[in-house]
């Protein structure tokens, strides 16, 4: 379910976390294993750890923008508790969700290639194996939305993806939206409101338990 901390599937994926062990030795630099509630109804699948986010912290979205803004509207509509303060030590836990990425090591200039997308799908596809409640899934970006389409079997031309959509795949729905990253809420891609949207419509599918 995830990959050792030494994986060698990518190699170019583990030279550049070997070049970054060796620059920041205090980082974490590793793949960067699932955060949340392993009973959870809801899974957000990310696309890859960032530089300075996860693969310095170690947990998912932690320590950059993207974190900010998704751990924002998750304690907004109930998904978690406690205070994000971008460190894996400030208590924060995840209620009914768990979060992931689709590849779980730091790709350089956070473009991993698709044969490293097809390699990683490996471990999202045990991931999602491993919810027995799973409801719902949403995918934060294109690259998000394939790879979980490849994990769950299903044919990425009969799911497009778009901010908003929802795709019916056996017992899971899959909810897209653009991810939560810095460019594309500095370029108005992405605005806070877009996103809550997206929460807001799988908040009504999945009540408080």
């Amino acid at each position: 379910m995830t990959p050792s901390p030494d994986c060698p599937l990518c190699p170019r994926l583990a030279s550049f976390r070997d070049t970054q062990r060796a620059d920041h030795a205090d980082w974490f630099n590793a793949p960067v294993p699932s955060f949340g509630d392993r009973e959870a109804r809801l899974l957000i699948v990310g696309l890859a750890p960032g530089l300075r986010g996860a693969n310095r912290t170690g947990r998912p979205f932690t320590g950059d923008y993207a974190g900010d803004l998704l751990y924002t509207t998750l304690l907004r509509f109930g998904f978690a508790r406690g205070v994000y303060r971008a460190d894996p030590q400030d208590g924060l836990a995840l209620v009914d969700c768990l979060i992931t990425n689709a590849v779980r090591c730091v790709p350089p200039e956070n473009k991993p290639l698709p044969a490293e997308i097809k390699t990683c799908n490996t471990f999202l596809r045990d991931q999602i194996g491993t919810l027995p409640r799973l409801a719902a899934i949403v995918a934060l970006g294109r690259i998000a939305h394939d790879a979980t389409l490849t994990s769950l079997g299903a044919k990425k031309s009969h799911h497009a993806f778009g901010h908003g959509a929802q795709h019916k795949i056996g017992a899971v729905t899959l909810f897209d939206s653009y991810h939560c990253s810095r460019y594309n809420t500095n370029t108005g891609v992405l605005t806070t409101e877009m996103f809550e949207s997206v929460f807001a419509q799988v908040r009504a599918s999945l009540p408080s338990p």
